[in-house]
């Protein structure tokens, strides 16, 4: 992470207790609301019940810890201290039977990246998510038509938009449904119209192979 992205925005300290966790996740949903990013809110709420129920099932309930949220650029990090370094989380193939491993087996799945640092006085284990509405803007720098079409698929997507050099993969199944979704609505709109839905996407795709040959590096 950059300089800028080591300041936190907003933080506290708790113990870590199984009925903390709602309060845990309403504070985030309401700083996450008030910076602009609701798109991600759900996935941030579920990292955050994750790292939080992990310290709690290894630790032991009452472990001080403290969460850390930071927004720096098409990040949004979440950071969860904990006093122990024996016990490290590592990601492992969670079969339906198995107890334990589901838990960073979703942060993987959520996030863009996750990891451990090793400190003093503990240990935190963080994730990044990246953020819908800054890559719009990206796409918007690179052409209009990307920027539409990822603030159409962020309204279908409930936040799960896939983005990033390491798209989640659940993050890349909900960008696909989003888009079947917005492609469906369109068709069933122009057939309810009068129109040739068949007729329109043939000749969407005939436009799209077109551009696409004439100018290969426009997207």
């Amino acid at each position: 992470m950059d300089e800028a992205a080591h300041i936190p925005l907003w933080g506290c300290q708790f113990l870590a207790e199984p009925q903390d966790v709602a309060a845990l996740r309403a504070n985030v949903r309401a700083r996450l609301h008030g910076w602009g990013v609701s798109e991600v809110i759900d996935s941030a709420q579920l990292c955050v019940s994750e790292l939080v129920s992990n310290v709690i099932t290894h630790l032991g309930r009452g472990t001080p810890a403290s969460l850390t949220l930071f927004l720096s650029g098409a990040r949004l990090r979440i950071e969860v201290r904990d006093p122990d370094t024996r016990l490290l989380p590592t990601l492992v193939e969670a079969t339906q039977d198995a107890e334990n491993g589901r838990g960073i087996t979703l942060i993987d799945a959520l996030s863009d990246r996750w990891g451990v640092e090793l400190r003093q006085d503990g240990k935190v284990t963080w994730c990044e998510i990246v953020t819908a509405s800054v890559t719009s803007q990206r796409d918007g720098a690179r052409s209009p038509r990307l920027a539409r079409a990822a603030r159409m698929l962020s309204s279908y997507s409930d936040g799960k938009l896939s983005s990033g050099p390491r798209r989640s993969r659940i993050g890349a199944l909900a960008t696909e449904a989003a888009a079947i979704d917005l492609i469906s609505d369109l068709l069933h709109w122009l057939r309810a119209h009068g129109h040739d839905a068949d007729d329109i996407l043939d000749r969407a795709q005939t436009h799209f192979e077109a551009e696409l040959g004439a100018a290969p590096d426009s997207v």
